[in-house]
C-alpha cells in the first residue's frame, strides 16, 4: 500500500465490533468514575443502566431530538445496545473488579481511549451526512447535529445526572464547556465546510488529519494528566479581542459600595486610628 493511500483506507474502517466496543468500556467506565455512582448501581440498577446507556447512545438520543425522529431510535440496534449492556455489566457487577482493574493497565487504557475517539469522527460525520438529507444545504443544521452526534454525551449531561438523582445545572456544557465538547464543535465546523466544499481538502484525507489530532491530544492528557484544553491560549486571545475582560459581579459590588459610601476599604483604618486619637486627647484634658 502506498502512502497516499493510508487515509484512504483509513476512512473505510468499519466501527463494529471493535472500535464500537472500545467506546462502550470509555465511556462506561468513565461513567463510574463519577460520585455516587457505585451506590446507585446497588440501590437501583435499572437507572444505572439508564445512565449508562445515554453515556454510550446521548449522540444518537440528542441528534434525534433535534432532527424530529424517534429518541428511542437507537433501542433498535439489539446487537450495540446487548454489547453494550454486557459491558455495563461487567464494569459494575464483575467478582472482585477484575474487569475494570484490567482497564486499569495504562497501555490498555490507552488504546481503548484511542479507539474511542476514531468513533468520534464517524460519528460527527454521520450527522453531518443524515442532517444534510433532511434539510438539504443547511449548514447551521449540519454543525449542530454533528456536534450533537459526537458529543451527545456530554451535552445531556445534566438529564443524565437527573436520572441518578443528581441536580447540578452549574455542570451544564455550554456554560463549562469541556475539552471533548469544544473539539467535537470543531470537528462539526470542518467536515461541514468540506461537504459544502468551501474546504478545499478531500473528505478522507481530513477524516485522518482530524482523527491523528484527536487521538494524539487525548494520549497526551492522559500521560500528562493534564485537564487544560489545548484551545486555551487561542480562546483567550479571542474572548480578549472580541468581547473584552469584563470584571466579575463580586468585584463591581465592591466598587459600588465603595463609592456609594464615599470611601473605600482602605480609608477605615485610618479613620478609626484618627478616631482613637481624638479620644486619647480628651482623656488627657
Amino acid at each position: 500500500m502506498e502512502l497516499w493511500q493510508v487515509p484512504l483506507s483509513f476512512s473505510r474502517l468499519r466501527m463494529f465490533p471493535f472500535f464500537d466496543l472500545a467506546h462502550y468500556v470509555a465511556s462506561v467506565l468513565a461513567l463510574k468514575e463519577q460520585r455516587g455512582v457505585v451506590e446507585v448501581s446497588v440501590r437501583s440498577p435499572l437507572a444505572c443502566w439508564f445512565s449508562a446507556m445515554l453515556y454510550c447512545f446521548g449522540g444518537s438520543v440528542l441528534s434525534s431530538l433535534m432532527l424530529g425522529e424517534p429518541p428511542v431510535a437507537f433501542l433498535a440496534k439489539t446487537i450495540n445496545i446487548l454489547l453494550a449492556s454486557s459491558v455495563w455489566y461487567l464494569v459494575f457487577y464483575c467478582p472482585e473488579d477484575i474487569f475494570c482493574r484490567c482497564f486499569s493497565f495504562l497501555p490498555l487504557r490507552l488504546l481503548v481511549a484511542g479507539m474511542k475517539e476514531v468513533t468520534r469522527t464517524w460519528k460527527i460525520t454521520d450527522g453531518i451526512a443524515h442532517a444534510d438529507t433532511v434539510y438539504k444545504d443547511a449548514c447551521l443544521i449540519m454543525v449542530a447535529v454533528g456536534w450533537a452526534r459526537g458529543a451527545g454525551g456530554g451535552l445531556i449531561s445534566n438529564f443524565e445526572q437527573l436520572v441518578r438523582g443528581v441536580w447540578k445545572p452549574e455542570t451544564n456544557e455550554l456554560l463549562h464547556m469541556s475539552y471533548p465538547v469544544k473539539v467535537t464543535l470543531i470537528g462539526a465546523v470542518l467536515f461541514t465546510l468540506q461537504r459544502r466544499q468551501y474546504l478545499p481538502i478531500a473528505k478522507h484525507n481530513l477524516v485522518f488529519l482530524y482523527t491523528i489530532f484527536l487521538v494524539v491530544f487525548k494520549v497526551k492528557m492522559m500521560l500528562t494528566r493534564c485537564a487544560t484544553s489545548p484551545f486555551a491560549p487561542i480562546e483567550a486571545a479571542v474572548c480578549q479581542m472580541f468581547f473584552g475582560s469584563q470584571k466579575t459581579p463580586s468585584k463591581v459590588k465592591g466598587e459600588s459600595a465603595t463609592s456609594s459610601n464615599g470611601s473605600s476599604v482602605c480609608d477605615q483604618p485610618s479613620e478609626q486610628h484618627e478616631g482613637a486619637k481624638k479620644k486619647t486627647a480628651k482623656k488627657t484634658e
